[in-house]
């Protein structure tokens, strides 16, 4: 139980509970969710609202520290927490439709849907500032993300997410600071980044809510700084979001936003980011003429930028992401249109990343042998398949990082499809453990 509430892995706490004779409605009773709403998580539906995992755990007397949720009250604002009476959860559509309304106002300077942000943004608490900041003081803000970042991509969100969101409570501090227009500029593009990988790792983490928040205000912070090619970057990742909950149309919709402020930046490496991330949507949505022809354009974009002066966010994509992400859209369509027509280019293409990435990239060399197991599978190379997927097993199991786990489960799934051959079946037992997802049940 202890390891479950820790992973915040709810459909395993609820199990356990129904194990030991506790009822559906007892366990509604005590969450203050309906029944079809715990009938929904027992099998299987994900609880990410950081309000719902504080009142879970409030009901069934668990100390939120078992489940990473003891924040003070700043830090509860920080992460988009809201400690309000409970509440049934708002409709994740609701949610995403007010933030695509909220990055159409920044971007185009047009409120689409309304700007109401609901229950999506809270408003930070004022906190005293320093007297005046200089250029140094926005210096350590640069490098600590630095570092941080550093973090996140070989170990998981979860090994620094804490300690961004306590850098972001430090930072945010400089606001109310007096400074020359030059610093403030800076600051707000560094606070705007602080923010984008606060919404990166809490999205790492499984913290949805929490992820939407930082990145709508990394958006406004990018924007008071004027840094498109940032707001852009901000973007690509919330889209990334809403590709990991299956949601590719309203993932196509922030893409394209991205896209936008991606070419008034005037960066083709941003553009290509986009457009990758574009192909990925259509992939996800069976449209593959529309798919190659972005991943084309994506190509091009990469050949024409500029590496070397990439800022930071964006130095992560270099030719083995490239290379990555033309195997994930080649998978995506390998599973939604044709097998045998697209394995035999992304298996070629994620080979050529995973090769390139070094142990810094443990979490994308993650993904990547997860993406080349399915193809393998998908050919009928079922021993070798299954080889690679239990390296991408090893691998993650040093990884903190939700979504390493959630990107597995298409993989468990064509697993268990052939569990009539040993190898392919020993794969999809220790994945049911990994993911604490045992789908054959």
């Amino acid at each position: 139980m202890r390891d479950a509430l820790a992973k915040r892995e709810i459909s395993s706490v609820y199990r356990l509970l129904r194990r030991h004779g506790v009822s559906q409605r007892q366990i509604a009773a005590l969450t203050g969710q309906s029944q079809s709403e715990v009938s929904e998580i027992l099998k299987g539906r994900q609880v990410m609202a950081y309000d719902v995992l504080a009142r879970i755990a409030a009901g069934l007397g668990v100390p939120r520290g078992y489940m990473g949720l003891a924040y003070d009250e700043a830090t509860a604002v920080r992460v988009a927490a809201t400690a309000e009476a409970p509440q049934s959860e708002e409709d994740e559509s609701v949610k995403r439709r007010k933030f695509l309304a909220h990055a159409a106002a920044i971007t185009v300077g047009a409120a689409v849907f309304g700007t109401d942000s609901g229950s999506w943004a809270s408003s930070p608490a004022q906190t005293p500032a320093p007297g005046r900041i200089g250029m140094t003081d926005v210096r350590q803000v640069e490098a600590a993300t630095r570092a941080l970042r550093t973090l996140d991509y070989q170990y998981g969100g979860g090994s620094c997410r804490d300690a961004v969101v306590a850098q972001l409570s430090w930072g945010q501090q400089m606001l109310g600071a007096n400074a020359t227009d030059l610093v403030k500029e800076r600051l707000y593009v560094a606070l705007a980044d602080l923010h984008n990988l606060a919404g990166w790792t809490s999205f790492d983490t499984g913290l949805y809510d929490s992820a939407r928040n930082h990145f709508g205000q990394a958006l406004g912070l990018a924007k008071q700084g004027r840094k498109e090619e940032l707001v852009a970057n901000i973007l690509y990742r919330m889209g990334r979001v809403y590709l990991h909950q299956d949601a590719p149309d309203d993932a196509l919709k922030v893409f394209q936003l991205g896209q936008l402020a991606a070419l008034n930046s005037g960066s083709e490496l941003a553009v290509g980011i986009l457009c990758a991330n574009e192909a990925w949507a259509y992939a996800k949505m069976g449209s593959d003429d529309q798919a190659l022809k972005l991943l084309g354009r994506a190509r091009d974009e990469f050949a024409r930028a500029n590496l070397h002066e990439a800022p930071a966010w964006a130095k992560f994509f270099d030719a083995n992401d490239l290379s990555a992400m033309i195997g994930t859209v080649h998978t995506e369509l390998a599973q939604t249109v044709d097998a045998r027509k697209y394995t035999r280019t992304a298996i070629p293409a994620l080979t050529k990343a995973i090769n390139g990435y070094g142990e810094d990239m443990s979490r994308s060399r993650s993904f990547n042998l997860t993406s080349l197991s399915i193809n393998h599978l998908l050919e009928g190379d079922i021993d070798h398949g299954a080889k690679v997927g239990r390296q991408a097993i090893d691998l993650s199991e040093g990884l903190k990082s939700v979504r390493t786990k959630d990107r597995m489960r298409p993989l468990q799934l064509e697993a268990e499809k052939r569990s009539n051959n040993a190898d392919a079946r020993e794969l999809a037992d220790r994945l049911a453990k990994f993911t604490g997802n045992d789908s054959a049940a």
